[in-house]
């Protein structure tokens, strides 16, 4: 059995109004601030879409970003930047709050099934949003499985330990296979067709690919409600492209900025962030 951990990294969740297997997209006050509130006071709708281009599509992925990310944007200029910046930390806060609040936005948290109960009680409950959870073992131990179990059950009612959301689904090795998602809806008595809708697949190829997608990934989460991110596996392609010693440096930059890439968007959607890791033996 993989094993599980979570990075504990606390976000705001939103409250679904739809209930799976049907996840419609509405609006929901309690999700993230979508970039087009900066629009005004210096901030034009053109640099909003060149904000879009470079993958920030929330007021909070602008505020959470280092003024030298913003400037690295081709017509931002760094005095549009600090302009962003100012107008972004008004809508978003950035400062100290109290150990009560923090509490309130803990309670927001919902914990996705794993369809184990002794796993779930593992956990704590289950994967919680806005956090990543690692799943890491060797081959053939139900990582990639697990994966698909929690892409139904992100869809479940929160009633059901589920996160009434969908799911996004990054494939590094090839290994995702749509008719494991059917018998897992059967279990659930879901429609296996609704189920097939709600979960958006793309095979990553590279891992300058892999870093495009999860741009992708968060045009798609400020259009429509996610519960789950899920990169099967998140470190393979980066072995593969970094294979030398001379190159291991630049690969360990590279998979951490992916990394914090996936922090952002959990922190940002409040989703339930999933990523394998295979444990290779040293002999």
């Amino acid at each position: 059995m993989a094993a599980a951990q979570q990075a504990q990294k606390p976000a705001k969740e939103k409250t679904a109004a739809a209930a799976a297997p049907t996840v419609e997209e509405e609006e929901d006050d309690y999700g993230p601030i979508l970039i087009g509130k900066l629009e005004g006071n210096g901030i034009t709708s053109g640099d909003l879409k060149k904000l879009g281009e470079a993958g920030f599509h929330t007021v909070e992925s602008v505020a959470f970003a280092p003024k030298k990310q913003l400037i690295a944007i081709k017509g931002i200029s760094e005095a549009k930047a600090d302009k962003i910046i100012l107008e972004a930390s008004k809508l978003v806060p950035l400062g100290f709050t109290t150990a009560t609040e923090y509490h309130q936005k803990r309670s927001e948290i919902i914990q996705l099934t794993t369809g184990s109960k002794e796993l779930d009680k593992l956990l704590g409950g289950g994967i919680e949003t806005g956090s990543i959870t690692e799943l890491f073992g060797e081959f053939r131990t139900g990582k990639t499985q697990l994966c698909h179990t929690l892409a139904v059950t992100c869809q479940l009612p929160v009633s059901q330990n589920g996160g009434e959301g969908k799911c996004l689904y990054i494939d590094t090795e090839g290994t995702f296979r749509p008719e494991r998602l059917l018998a897992v809806a059967d279990r659930y008595k879901l429609v296996g067709s609704d189920v097939l809708d709600n979960v958006a697949y793309a095979r990553a190829y590279n891992s300058d690919h892999q870093m495009q997608l999860l741009v992708q990934a968060s045009a798609m989460m400020a259009e429509s409600r996610y519960a789950l991110l899920i990169v099967d596996s998140a470190t393979a392609l980066f072995r593969t492209d970094y294979a030398g010693r001379g190159e291991l440096n630049a690969r360990q930059v590279n998979l951490g900025k992916f990394l914090r890439m996936l922090l952002r968007l959990a922190d940002e959607f409040g989703v339930a962030v999933i990523i394998t890791n295979q444990v290779v033996a040293q002999v």
